[in-house]
């Protein structure tokens, strides 16, 4: 059966497709009023990281992460962000403010970058050594890039009619991991459409790479390093990348959740001889959790991840092989420095028709030839995506990306055609940036850097400055104000029972939580 022929098979159960669950997690850089990371430690008034459900860090104790919980629609996620934001803003420290760029600010130095701190207990010393881990694997700057990520859920309804719709014999649980990971294949295959689509980081702050000895970027000012034709430096080889394991053999397996699994598992099992000379303590203190190729499963940096319902308390590869995928983690998404919240309602109403289109799409197994074509798509569209007649590989043919482009986005609007006519109309509008590449965010901010006779680092900080003082003089939602205060005093409440259940050594935990 084709695109066409499932998607009117669906219309009819349409509405079911109301009931699926979103969210956001969007990370962002306490920065100084002199423009450095902040070195300050987590602001009291966002009480502990460790157990905030709304604000936590990320890597850096300055790394701060918002989090929505999941809702039916994008309205209603895209005002929780605002409305948490905004509070960001009214209880940042009057010399900080919040970074509005996936490329962090002036950084002075690995030194200078402090790492998250959960407070006494054995599972937030656990959190604070996986990143010293991090910092010793790969220095720390890399771990300062921020992004977005979108959490989605296609409704237990939907999946009920969409099984019934295509005869499965399989349980309902089997029917929907499998389409889950199909979806996340058609992601990754498909996925350099979002750096394309919403890249914006094509420039950064020349203190980013020092030390860097090898990048094909050049100078855009005395401050600042560019590609010409870059999307997203971010998901570039200056980025997020997994070389070191691709090396030692490890790549995530998408073609079944067992092989998922297996793949990260595996991962997690053998040892690497560098990271066996960093060492597993030095004068007694830990500097990292372990030396295999991954400490834990989340070191791996994925585009898109199935993720488990973690309320079980399990860790997550056991909680997946148990329970099933919950929902998909889109990662790969750049924040936009020009819209307020970094993300606004267009994109999250395409990003849901793209996971549509992405479920619902033939998604063959990925053959370690489409894996090698996928790839190098990846980085071409991440330095340069923008560049005329780019050429990209696809089913092992050569085709230029925007007929590539086009085609997929055809499927894209057909599938936004189930979720409403808000939906088609989003698409259509982000399909112009196929053709018309100076409405793509990266060439929108390299415009203006130019025009502003601006470098990065000015451009992102007079940015930053307009957003802080927008939300400040914002009405403000006293309900919503009231509930994070709750979650600031009760976080830590949290935190110290935590501590106060201890009942072993560090030592002993970890051991335990390695072989149970």
């Amino acid at each position: 059966m084709n695109l066409t022929e499932k998607i009117q098979q669906l219309k009819p159960y349409s509405v079911l497709l109301k009931d699926n669950l979103m969210g956001l997690e969007k990370e962002g850089l306490r920065v100084s009023r002199k423009g450095g990371i902040s070195q300050a430690p987590h602001p009291k008034a966002f009480g502990c990281a460790l157990t905030h459900p709304n604000i936590t860090t990320d890597f850096s104790e300055s790394l701060i992460e918002l989090v929505t919980p999941p809702v039916h629609n994008a309205e209603e996620m895209l005002a929780f962000l605002s409305k948490t934001q905004q509070y960001l803003y009214h209880h940042l420290p009057k010399d900080q403010n919040f970074w509005p760029t996936s490329m962090p600010c002036v950084i002075r130095g690995e030194t200078y970058i402090p790492i998250a701190q959960y407070g006494a207990s054995n599972q937030g010393m656990m959190k604070t050594v996986y990143r010293h881990g991090l910092a010793n694997r790969y220095g720390s700057v890399m771990q300062t890039i921020a992004g977005i990520h979108f959490n989605y859920s296609f409704s237990a309804d939907f999946f009920k009619q969409y099984h019934l719709l295509k005869a499965s014999n399989e349980t309902l649980r089997d029917f929907t991991d499998q389409n889950y990971m199909a979806l996340t294949r058609n992601v990754v295959r498909y996925g350099w459409l979002i750096p394309y689509l919403f890249g914006a980081s094509s420039a950064v702050c020349k203190s980013f790479l020092k030390g860097y000895h090898q990048h094909s970027l050049v100078e855009f000012n005395t401050s600042t390093l560019y590609e010409p034709y870059a999307t997203s430096l971010r998901m570039g080889d200056i980025g997020y990348q997994n070389l070191r394991e691709d090396e030692a053999g490890v790549k995530a397996n998408y073609n079944s959740l067992r092989h998922y699994i297996h793949s990260l598992k595996s991962g997690m099992q053998t040892s690497c001889d560098e990271y066996e000379n960093i060492g597993l303590k030095k004068q007694g203190r830990y500097q990292q959790l372990n030396t295999n190729i991954l400490q834990i499963e989340n070191e791996y940096y994925a585009s898109v991840r199935p993720k488990p319902d973690t309320a079980s308390g399990k860790k997550p590869l056991d909680a997946l092989y148990d329970n099933g995928i919950a929902y998909i983690e889109l990662r790969s998404l750049d924040i936009n420095p020009n819209l307020p919240l970094g993300i606004d309602k267009t994109q999250v109403l395409f990003l849901e028709a793209f996971l549509l289109f992405c479920l619902l799409e033939d998604s063959p197994i990925i053959s370690s030839r489409e894996q090698v074509e996928i790839d190098s798509n990846n980085q071409l569209v991440a330095h340069q995506g923008r560049q005329p007649n780019l050429v990209l590989m696809h089913q092992g043919q050569s085709i230029l990306l925007q007929a590539l482009g086009k085609t997929s986005m055809d499927k894209i609007h057909l599938c936004a055609g189930l979720l409403g006519q808000d939906y088609q109309t989003a698409v259509r509008q982000i399909s112009k940036r196929i053709t018309h590449t100076e409405l793509t965010p990266s060439v929108i901010a390299l415009n203006e850097m130019r025009s502003q006779n601006q470098g990065f680092f000015s451009y992102t900080s007079s940015l930053a400055k307009q957003h802080q003082k927008d939300f400040l003089a914002k009405e403000i939602d006293l309900a919503h104000f009231d509930y994070l205060d709750q979650q600031t005093k009760k976080s830590c409440e949290q935190q110290f029972e935590i501590e106060q259940a201890d009942n072993m050594s560090f030592d002993d935990y970890l051991a335990h939580y390695f072989n149970p």
